[in-house]
């Protein structure tokens, strides 16, 4: 039985293997972050870490250039060109999709909402990695469930 606070998402982290790549791995992103000289790069490995920690399902790999996170679809993507700090995308996989957007419990309004099926979460400063944990992990379980 799934308490209620568990997301309701499928049994597995794994891209179909028709379309696995060697992008879509850890250790693709791991080389990624060796590579990286972003200026918050230990503020990026946090936060990776965070979001693969919020459900036993979620993957990662490389997916736009940049490291992205999946369930059955990748739904979370790092943007790193902001001018300040750097951002999440989240979004319902690859293509748009129709329909209304999530509902989303987001009470500290860390959503920017980009359309119906994608939103940003910003993270100007390195603080706001610790000081939105707790919300930007609840929008994450929320969020997931819609992949």
């Amino acid at each position: 039985m799934r308490s209620q606070k568990e997301p309701k998402i499928a049994a597995t982290s794994k891209v179909s293997s028709a379309r696995r790549t060697s992008a879509d791995t850890s250790q693709a992103v791991d080389a990624f972050m060796r590579a990286s000289s972003h200026p918050l790069k230990p503020e990026l490995e946090i936060l990776r870490q965070r979001i693969l920690g919020v459900h036993p399902t979620i993957g990662e790999g490389i997916k736009w250039n940049v490291p992205s996170f999946r369930t059955v679809e990748y739904f979370a993507t790092f943007h790193l060109r902001e001018k300040v700090g750097f951002s999440v995308v989240l979004h319902l996989g690859a293509k748009a999709r129709a329909g209304d957007r999530p509902a989303i419990d987001d009470p500290d309004g860390l959503l920017q909402w980009l359309g119906k099926d994608r939103a940003l979460v910003r993270f100007a400063a390195p603080s706001d990695v610790e000081s939105l944990r707790d919300s930007f992990t609840s929008i994450v379980k929320q969020w997931i469930t819609f992949v």
